[in-house]
């Protein structure tokens, strides 16, 4: 009897999904449409993020000020709050940085996922970890070849892509939910 309620709550929630499956593919199409202003939103988001983590960290240092750690909670959430400010008043730079960002993070991953592909090489399908390693490093090099010109739509391109993903798999959890 519990599954059979529990399978009815979750079929009648195939709607949500197909919802969440619409909201996604079209910020998906809409980012891809206008990388730059999909950029400039993700960077502002980030932005708010930031300070919104570095005020709930300067709230918590002085809820333990007596703490041996009091200082470097203080300070951790003052270069939160900073981080969030210089990206939110000065957008366009902290697109710049976040992209660079990306780029080393994707040579360093790229570099590592190449790393262990050759460690896993006697297992059956090491050479998708080296093909996913060879990405992401040509990834970093296309976006450090093309800097900083390539801070203006990168971002906005993978947030882009992720909305796009996520639309596809909240579609197909919808259909599956609405044949339960």
């Amino acid at each position: 009897m519990a599954s059979t309620v529990s399978e009815q709550k979750l079929h009648s929630s195939w709607i949500w999904m197909a919802l969440f499956a619409v909201i996604s593919l079209v910020g998906g199409v809409l980012a891809l449409m206008n990388p730059f202003a999909a950029t400039l939103a993700a960077t502002l988001m980030a932005g708010w993020a930031f300070i919104f983590l570095g005020v709930l960290q300067l709230i918590q240092s002085f809820q333990v000020q007596g703490w041996s750690g009091f200082l470097w909670a203080l300070l951790l959430g003052l270069v939160t709050l900073l981080v969030g400010l210089s990206l939110v008043f000065n957008p366009l730079a902290g697109m710049v940085s976040l992209t660079l960002l990306v780029a080393v993070l994707f040579l360093v991953t790229g570099i590592l996922k190449i790393m262990y592909a050759f460690s896993l090489r006697p297992i059956s399908g090491w050479g998708w970890v080296l093909a996913s390693g060879v990405i992401s490093l040509v990834l970093g090099i296309m976006i450090l070849g093309d800097f900083p010109w390539a801070a203006m739509s990168v971002l906005g391109i993978l947030l882009g892509i992720e909305l796009l993903s996520n639309g596809v798999l909240f579609l197909f959890i919808a259909l599956g939910l609405r044949k339960l």
